[in-house]
């Protein structure tokens, strides 16, 4: 079987011919993969940053958690799905037992494991994954949408995570990735008055604009131009932090409203520092964070959105790549690119 394996704890990856195949064992079901997107995790995966460490991964391991497939064997125990169901998978792999799981909130699990860290993932042929993270696409969803669902859902889940308030409200979002761009979309589909996206990638900031935001590079005045927009009311009433870059905290800081809520999506790679006594204390901001989808009002909420066709994804695909051209598409993740997949089926 052809795989895409971090062998080692260093830079780079392996493509692979010869990995054996999975098999459906108690509980789990082997799909065949296809569609697997990459999102800046991989990247961190690729580079072997400090933030991809943190991880803890389970060497040697197939990376890939985004995406979708087809189930082509069942394993004991498996009930609700059949041979042929087309599923796109949660990536978090959760104990049920803790306190989180057993009180509603999973996506926070104590023992959170992470499809393509800790078990074998999807940027290969076949995939065995346990039942209980496979979710059944909509009749007509194609696997390429279905294999964004993931990402998609941390935009949902960061709406959520601001209590869904967007509507007729300024809405800042720092990053404009696949994941802030979904956040974009879903905030002027729910009425936001003002949104602006910051980014350095011209390409990125490009695709804001396609969606009707106002998009700034992070030199272009943001906290002046907030507070342009807002006059009297001194800023932005939500932000979201979706890049992962160091140092853009402070400037969402100042460029929201006093009892503002700021959420941080990326995950910087180095700690950041929050001046608590100006921003949290003095200012009122709300800080809160998200890590994946909540579990699984998200998904729930994510797939009535595509069934009612309010929410579309395919238009974040930008490049198909062959499983063997892993390199060139981790590259295309820092260029003129937004959802690069990895097709298994393309040879």
């Amino acid at each position: 079987m052809r795989a895409v394996v971090k062998n080692a704890a260093e830079r780079g990856v392996q493509y692979v011919t010869d990995a054996g195949d999975p098999k459906a064992a108690e509980g789990s079901v082997v799909i065949e993969v296809g569609a697997a997107s990459l999102c800046g995790t991989d990247r961190e995966l690729y580079e072997w940053t400090p933030s991809a460490q943190a991880f803890n991964l389970n060497l040697p391991v197939t990376l890939g958690h985004e995406g979708a497939g087809t189930v082509v064997e069942i394993g004991p125990g498996v009930t609700g799905l059949k041979v042929g169901d087309q599923v796109a998978l949660e990536s978090h792999l959760t104990c049920g037992q803790c306190f989180p799981c057993r009180t509603g909130d999973a996506h926070t699990c104590e023992r959170t494991g992470i499809l393509g860290m800790h078990i074998d993932g999807v940027f290969a042929e076949y995939a065995a994954v346990p039942q209980d993270i496979c979710v059944k696409l909509p009749t007509g969803l194609s696997l390429e949408s279905g294999a964004l669902l993931e990402a998609a859902g941390v935009a949902v889940h960061a709406i959520q995570r601001a209590n869904y308030s967007v509507a007729g409200r300024a809405v800042l979002v720092s990053g404009a990735g696949p994941v802030g761009l979904v956040v974009v979309n879903l905030a002027l589909l729910m009425g936001a008055s003002h949104v602006i996206a910051v980014d350095p990638n011209p390409y990125r900031r490009a695709q804001a604009e396609k969606l009707g935001a106002t998009a700034l590079h992070p030199y272009d005045g943001i906290v002046e131009r907030c507070r342009e927009l807002t006059g009297h009311r001194g800023g932005f009433d939500v932000a979201f932090e979706c890049s992962g870059a160091p140092g853009t905290l402070a400037t969402l800081f100042e460029a929201v409203r006093r009892e503002a809520t700021v959420i941080t999506v990326g995950h910087p790679s180095r700690p950041a520092e929050v001046d608590i006594a100006a921003f949290i204390n003095k200012k009122g901001i709300t800080l809160r964070g998200i890590f994946g989808r909540r579990l699984w009002e998200t998904w729930e909420q994510s797939l009535l959105l595509l069934d009612s066709g309010k929410l579309e994804l395919d238009w974040l695909i930008t490049h198909r790549k062959k499983l063997s051209e892993i390199d060139e598409a981790v590259e295309l993740l820092t260029g003129d690119a937004c959802k690069v997949l990895l097709i298994p089926g393309l040879g």
